[in-house]
């Protein structure tokens, strides 16, 4: 996965490759939009995330930052590094398809995210396995003490992210969700495109430590290291520690 932005196109969904240790940021470019999300592990994709193996781990309905999605073999698969969105995501629903926009009363085919997750992995020259329950990003299900769940607007706004790290090497595919009858994106109910932007591996105490020297005024910061060093470590920083 190369350190470009990659843009998803509304409706649609697209699958790449992520080596252990590096960061995705899922970008909600435009602040309604839904993005569901799978990852598989790459050298045998019957390996995966689930949800079903995740919330026991977390204990939540939604995880928090600093903790890891796990996949079905019990193991760390992703982990939630940052995340400006609100913090609302789910965990609960399946991909949608098309029977499930023939229940909402569509005749025809529908946009869905089981096929763009399909669409996705065949451009890789890949097949899932099965499509396991995603990680929809930036969805808001609300739910009652009674148990009653309810379809929102998502609370994200335009330029919100997460920041993902793969656990192991990784196939990750995501969907921007086409659903265009319930207020999942929005209740103009417009589907649009997301972003990301894959970041190379830049572990927390480096980042903590070029953040010491960043906030540092010129006359600590002249201590520490030279001004030609500064320049390049911000611009380094920058390419790489986003």
């Amino acid at each position: 996965m190369s350190a470009s932005i990659i843009t998803i196109p509304a409706r649609s969904g697209k699958a790449a490759y992520a080596e252990a240790g590096k960061r995705i940021k899922v970008i909600n470019t435009h602040g309604q939009q839904v993005v569901d999300t799978w990852a598989f592990r790459r050298d045998n994709l019957k390996e995966f995330m689930s949800m079903e193996h995740s919330r026991p781990n977390f204990m939540r309905i939604r995880p928090r930052v600093g903790e890891s999605f796990f996949s079905n073999q019990r193991r760390p698969i992703l982990t939630v590094e940052e995340d400006t969105s609100g913090g609302v995501h789910d965990t609960l629903m399946a991909a949608c398809d098309n029977p499930r926009y023939g229940l909402l009363g569509c005749t025809e085919y529908h946009d869905n995210c089981t096929d763009n997750l399909s669409a996705g992995m065949k451009e890789l020259g890949l097949e899932e396995p099965e499509t396991p329950s995603p990680l929809n990003l930036f969805m808001n299900i609300p739910w009652t003490p009674d148990g009653e769940l309810s379809w929102e607007e998502p609370v994200s706004t335009p330029g919100s992210y997460i920041l993902l790290k793969a656990e192991m090497d990784l196939v990750i595919a995501f969907s921007a969700c086409p659903q265009d009858i319930l207020p999942i994106n929005g209740r103009v109910g417009k589907p649009t495109e997301a972003q990301l932007l894959p970041t190379a591996s830049c572990s927390g105490q480096l980042r903590a430590k070029i953040g010491v020297i960043f906030h540092l005024d010129e006359k600590q910061r002249k201590k520490k290291c030279s001004t030609m060093y500064f320049n390049v470590l911000r611009l380094w920083t920058a390419a790489i520690c986003v």
